[in-house]
């Protein structure tokens, strides 16, 4: 899979990106003020509607859990064909669809790549990346660009954690380690979902998305 951008692109935005693997794996996502653009914690989502790499078009209002029911929250995630965090974050976000999406909590991938600037991110190359991976959530494409400014995403991967009225409960990171599974200490993303189940506040409900810029022409 082919990384997106030049090394320098993809550094910025967050230091750990151009450090050894070794000191990367162990930087922590940082906690974050809310954004002056887009939406913010407590705001409600803003609603699509997108083709999916199924070739049917999917909003907030048709979306179904693992059960075929209306879900409890809604996994939103900026991510890409394209960026080595978002490829190094895949396995994750199959295992994060699996394992929650039968809860009421399913999983749904944006992809916010202009073609134009990124052609391994082309609605085709979607299609065939989703069917390489058996991708089990949704997969939609942000044509035209409209989605991922409304909701303030920079960066692939980015979560944004609904609950069920869609309101924004959590933003950001997946967890502390995103280029190394293995060196995952904290789950932010899980633990604020476990945090909705429960009735709880997510803590943090803001973390720092790492990864490659948004790509536009």
């Amino acid at each position: 899979m082919a990384a997106c951008g030049s090394p320098a692109s993809e550094a910025e935005g967050t230091a750990a990106a151009s450090a050894p693997a070794t000191e990367e794996a162990k930087a922590p996502a940082k906690t974050v003020a809310q954004r002056a653009e887009g939406v913010a914690i407590g705001e409600p989502a803003p609603n699509f509607n997108l083709k999916g790499t199924d070739g049917n078009s999917y909003s907030l209002d048709n979306i179904m859990d693992g059960n075929g029911e209306k879900p409890k929250g809604y996994i939103v995630i900026f991510t890409c064909n394209t960026c080595p965090y978002a490829v190094a974050s895949e396995q994750r976000i199959i295992d994060l669809h699996n394992k929650y999406a039968p809860q009421g909590y399913p999983v749904v991938a944006i992809q916010p790549n202009d073609p134009a600037a990124q052609p391994g991110d082309s609605f085709e190359a979607m299609q065939e990346r989703a069917k390489e991976m058996g991708y089990p959530f949704l997969y939609l494409f942000d044509e035209g660009q409209k989605v991922y400014p409304a909701y303030g995403a920079t960066r692939t991967p980015e979560v944004f954690l609904l609950d069920a009225d869609k309101y924004v409960k959590y933003h950001g990171a997946i967890d502390d380690s995103v280029r190394d599974a293995e060196a995952v200490e904290e789950k932010f993303l899980e633990n604020a979902i476990e945090a909705l189940q429960n009735g709880q506040t997510p803590a943090p409900v803001e973390t720092k998305a790492v990864g490659c810029s948004i790509k536009t022409v």
